[in-house]
Parts: C-alpha cells; structure tokens; sequence
C-alpha cells in the first residue's frame, strides 16, 4: 500500500509543493435505519449520546476518508492538503459524507 501525507494544513513541513494533481475526495451516503430511529427517539426523550448515530458517522467519515486517499493515490499524489469533511442531505433520512483536499506531488526541502 503506498503511504501518503495527509493534513488540513497548506504545508507540509519540510518539504515543497512541487505540483498540484487536482482534487481528491471520496464520499458515501448512508440512510437512516429504522430500528435505529426508534432507539434515537427514545433516547432524545432523556438526552444524552445517541450511540448508534455516533457510531454511522465515523463509519461514514472512516469510508469517505479511505475513498479519498484512493483517490489521490490514483492520481499519483504524495499528499493531501488542506483536507476537510463535508456533510449534506441527500433526501429524507439519507445523508452523504465527503471527504476533500488537494493532491499534490512533494520534494524535499
């Protein structure tokens, strides 16, 4: 597996921007499931964490974030910059996760 730089900076220490590949990301969308929803609702009766959703949206942003570098790998990138996530609603109960940045090739120094 090759192994790249991945940061949410615009540099990377020690090293050069050499070329900029283009844009790298990675998404998935997920939908809400209804056995969850029910234990959701129950638990924003009392408060607190809702476990489950926690645990969708890790999955998700893992998902998106492995898709992401992929991606970048695919384009031949050394690095990711300036990475971030990004969420939005794709209908009623399903919602996408994306993981973004810029692929770049590096030289040291």
């Amino acid at each position: 597996m090759t192994e790249i730089i991945i940061t949410t900076g615009e540099e990377i220490p020690g090293q050069k921007i050499a070329k900029i590949l283009g844009i790298a990301r990675g998404n998935t969308v997920r939908a809400r499931n209804i056995g969850r929803d029910i234990g959701a609702g129950f638990k924003s009766l009392v408060g607190g964490e809702i476990k489950t959703y926690s645990e969708m949206t890790s999955q998700s942003r893992d998902e998106a974030f492995n898709r992401m570098v992929n991606d970048a790998v695919k384009m031949g990138a050394d690095a990711v910059i300036g990475m971030r996530f990004s969420t939005s609603m794709v209908m009623q109960g399903a919602s996408e996760m994306l993981a973004f940045g810029t692929a770049v090739k590096v030289k040291k120094g």
